[in-house]
């Protein structure tokens, strides 16, 4: 009897595993709808930053400027981490953290000459846990984030590029690619280049989906003018010192959409297997009940038929 109750007890506890973990992925795919929304809903702005870099890229005056040019001198480099604050989505912080790892060891980093801006709980324990100096750090970024909030971020960054503390500025996040599939990414932010932008536009729109590329393939074929020289007014150090710290934003923004995206998304389907395992073991331990149960009913029967025979 106590076998049968213990047996029981770990059914129901299957059971409320199941019930948590189903409202979790219900809410998750949710919230990855909004997100992937989001994401898609600025690739307009995302698409007039790039012409606007591209048509100003024959500018010497561009060329000259601190967030285009590369100091060689320099040999600190600066990497935005952005991670979840929260587990349960699978792999996604793992591999985003590996991406990260492979970066430092092909380009011979270490503590003294490597640095991060943190966004999210996941990444600055990383870091921490590796000796690294983290320069800011960020938790609790909602999913309703706006532009003009990523603008702090963005202004740290560009100033260590002006000032000439970091040569090169890397964005790790994961890119969204599809509802099971996660792209970890490292990417160079500044020096900018119109390439980045580029990059940037394109992976805006999902391979498969809703959303895919079918949907919008203006997006990824629609043509973006050349470089062209141009005179700028009131001057060119003052249009640059507010186009291009825009731009620059414009890459950490949708950053952190494209992760926002990704995390929900993982954190389905984690939940959904969850959902899955618990509905199978509960089916599993459920047949071993009935097993057990049948047995001590087929024991008592015996007994009883023993005693009525023993009477006799």
């Amino acid at each position: 009897m106590a076998n049968l109750k213990s047996i029981k007890s770990k059914i129901l506890s299957y059971k409320k595993t199941g019930t948590v973990t189903h409202a979790m992925e219900a809410v998750s795919a949710v919230k990855m709808r909004k997100a992937q929304g989001r994401a898609l809903s600025t690739r307009a702005y995302a698409r007039a930053a790039l012409r606007v870099l591209s048509h100003i890229a024959g500018s010497v005056d561009v060329e000259r400027h601190p967030l285009v040019h590369k100091d060689p001198s320099k040999d600190m480099t600066c990497i935005v981490l952005v991670t979840s604050d929260k587990g349960l989505a699978g792999s996604l912080n793992a591999a985003v953290l590996r991406k990260v790892q492979e970066f430092i060891r092909e380009h011979s980093l270490s503590p003294q000459n490597l640095e991060f801006i943190c966004l999210g709980r996941r990444g600055h324990e990383f870091a921490q846990r590796n000796g690294y100096r983290v320069l800011q750090y960020e938790t609790n970024i909602t999913d309703g984030i706006l532009e003009l909030e990523v603008r702090d971020i963005t202004n740290r960054i560009t100033a260590l590029q002006i000032s000439g503390d970091a040569r090169k500025v890397y964005m790790a996040y994961t890119n969204f690619r599809s509802t099971f599939e996660q792209e970890p990414i490292m990417r160079q932010i500044l020096p900018l280049r119109r390439q980045i932008l580029q990059e940037i536009v394109e992976g805006i729109v999902p391979e498969k989906g809703k959303y895919s590329a079918l949907a919008d393939s203006d997006l990824r074929t629609g043509a973006i003018g050349g470089a062209a020289a141009y005179t700028m007014e009131p001057d060119a150090t003052s249009v640059l010192a507010e186009v291009l710290p825009k731009l620059a934003n414009v890459a950490v923004f949708h950053a952190l959409l494209e992760t926002k995206a990704s995390e929900h998304s993982a954190r389905m389907v984690a939940m959904k297997n969850a959902t899955d395992k618990a509905r199978d073991m509960a089916k599993g331990l459920t047949r071993t009940f009935n097993k057990v149960r049948q047995a001590a009913i087929t024991r008592e029967v015996s007994e009883i038929t023993s005693g009525i025979e023993a009477m006799r």
